[in-house]
Parts: structure tokens; C-alpha cells; sequence
């Protein structure tokens, strides 16, 4: 997951500390302007490639999916993070700039005049990680607020499920798909993501349960929410709305259907297919459905699974053989 490995990032007071610290420890071992030079070059050293290594650590936003991006965006604002990695940059720059200015001096001087020197190119390095501090905060929290998204893959077919609680959608999901699946929380929804994967055809197809997101109408999102079934509009191939009309959900078949006609219209806009599924049909078949099924009876499950990969029509990309 392209979030998943980004690095601690560090904050200005832990950066100066370190590059100063180390800067001492170089001067150390050398005497006179030698002494201050070396330690220049070590704190501009450290300085700048930590700055630089925090912003190439993160993906260029302009290439990453729109799923990722617009889940990125629910959360962080996108905009904000890009640019604090630019004022990182910018000072990751600067510091180079001072070492070299600041060398130049150091060849023409005396031993007090260059230890002087030195210390005023401390002073201004330390103002410019200071004058971007706010940004490394931002940074940082975007990176711990992103680290744990979903690991979903945008290149691998989908198949999200969708309505009210208690209709049987996890259910479905345990059924069809390996036993080890993934369930954990994330900040758009409450209740935590449940991601399977099945296989047909040696093509591998993530399954998705988004319980906080497709099980209730939209005005009772918030906008994180909102952003986040934006951002499952990009990677759905499918969707798979289960209806109860039994009624033992606890939702009235009306209110299943408006919230169904209302994630229809939403996926329609992006020609996604939304399949209705009609689950406990031992119970109830008083709905007009593209299947009928029941997991609790092991009825139909293998069909329904059948008409998803129907609908998604993947086709992977197959590489033209060589010309013998």
C-alpha cells in the first residue's frame, strides 16, 4: 500500500538537535578552520537530506489512483500536504546554499572569525527548519493518519457490497472468499473495512464491505464519509446490494429500496453495475431481484459469485506472444 511504509518524520527541534550533536562530534576530531568546516558541512549534511529524504518518501500525488487520492484527500487535504512537502523542499535547498556561501568565507578567515562564521550559519539553518516547522507537523500527521489505510488494490478487479446492516453482506463475504480476511478500522468509517479476494480464472478479486458508508443514506454521512464513497466510485467494478425483504434486518423493505435506488444512481453516473440480491430468500422472495440467494442455507451463493464476475467483465492485459 503505497501509504503503508512512509517514515516517522521528523520534528524541527529533533532535527536541529541531531545535526548540531553530530556537527560537534565531527568538529571534534579536527582542529582549527578544519574543525569548522567540518562541522558546517555536517550539520548542512544532515540537514538537508533528512528534509529531502521526507519529501521523496511520499508518492507524487499527480500519478497516484484516484482511489487512494480521494481517500487521501477525505482525510489529510491533499492540497495542504503538497504544500508543506514543497516548503520542504524549498529548505532542503537553502541549506546547501548557506553551506557553500558560508565555506567561501571560511577560507579567508581566522580561527575566531571562522568559528563566528560557523555560528551564524547555525543561527540562519536553524531559522529556516524553524520557518517550516508547521509543515514537518503536518507532515507527520498526515503520515500517521494515512499509514493505515486499506491495502485495496485499484489494479485487481472489485466487487463492493452494499446495504443496510444485518442483511447478510459479511456473511456473503466469509462465504465466497479466503478465511483469513482483512477486517480493520479505518477513519472513514467506524465499524472497520472488510476486505476479501477469491480467485477465478487464475484473476484474483478483491470482495468489499464498507459497513459505515453504503448501509445508510447519504445525509447521514459526514464528509469524510461522503469522500470516501467518492473514492470507492474510482475502484468498484461492481456492486452487489443486498436486500432482506423478510424485514428480520430490522429495516423496512421500503427504506432497503430507496437506499438501494439511491447507490444505483450515484454508481450509474460511472456506468458501474449495481446488481440487487435478494438474501434470505428461504425467509422471503417479496422483491423483484437479479438473484435470489440464501447464505445461512448455502442456496445460490455460487450463482450470485457467478453474476459479479459476469458483471465486472475483467479482461487482464495479456502481453502479444513473440513472433517465432
Amino acid at each position: 500500500m503505497i501509504f503503508e511504509n512512509l517514515p516517522t518524520t521528523p520534528r524541527s527541534e529533533e532535527l536541529i538537535d541531531k545535526a548540531f550533536s553530530r556537527a560537534a562530534r565531527a568538529g571534534r576530531a579536527k582542529s582549527g578552520l578544519e574543525a569548522q568546516e567540518s562541522m558546517l558541512i555536517t550539520a548542512a549534511n544532515i540537514l538537508s537530506d533528512n528534509l529531502e529524504n521526507v519529501v521523496t518518501a511520499w508518492p507524487d500525488f499527480g500519478t497516484v489512483d484516484p482511489f487512494y487520492y480521494e481517500l487521501a484527500d477525505a482525510i489529510v487535504d491533499v492540497d495542504e500536504v503538497r504544500k508543506s512537502l514543497s516548503e520542504v523542499m524549498w529548505a532542503s535547498r537553502q541549506i546547501p546554499e548557506l553551506r557553500s556561501e558560508y565555506q567561501s568565507k571560511l577560507r579567508n578567515a581566522n580561527l575566531d572569525t571562522g568559528r563566528k562564521h560557523r555560528k551564524q550559519a547555525f543561527a540562519r539553518m536553524a531559522d529556516i527548519i524553524e520557518e517550516i516547522s508547521d509543515d514537518l507537523l503536518r507532515i507527520g500527521e498526515a503520515r500517521d493518519a494515512l499509514k493505515n489505510l486499506p491495502d485495496i488494490r485499484p489494479d485487481e478487479p472489485a466487487i463492493v457490497v452494499a446495504g443496510y446492516p444485518n442483511v447478510g453482506k459479511s456473511s456473503f463475504v466469509n462465504a465466497v472468499t479466503r478465511a483469513s480476511n482483512e477486517i480493520a478500522e479505518y477513519p472513514f468509517t467506524t465499524k472497520g473495512v472488510q476486505i476479501g479476494h477469491f480467485e477465478r480464472d487464475r484473476i484474483r478479486y478483491q470482495i468489499i464491505d464498507t459497513p459505515g458508508l453504503l448501509d445508510r443514506p447519504e445525509e447521514e454521512r459526514n464528509d469524510i464519509e461522503r469522500q470516501a464513497v467518492s473514492a470507492i466510485e474510482h475502484l468498484a467494478d461492481t456492486v452487489l446490494f443486498f436486500l432482506d425483504p423478510s424485514g428480520d434486518c430490522g429495516y423496512p423493505l421500503d427504506a432497503q429500496l430507496e437506499l438501494r435506488d439511491a447507490v444505483e444512481a450515484r454508481f450509474s453516473e460511472r456506468d458501474i453495475p449495481v446488481l440487487t440480491i435478494c438474501n434470505k430468500s428461504d425467509r422471503s422472495r417479496d422483491v423483484d431481484a437479479d438473484a435470489y440467494m440464501s447464505v445461512t442455507e448455502g442456496e445460490n451463493v455460487d450463482g450470485v459469485l457467478d453474476l459479479a464476475v459476469e458483471a465486472v467483465g475483467f479482461e487482464p492485459d495479456i502481453p502479444p506472444s513473440r513472433q517465432e
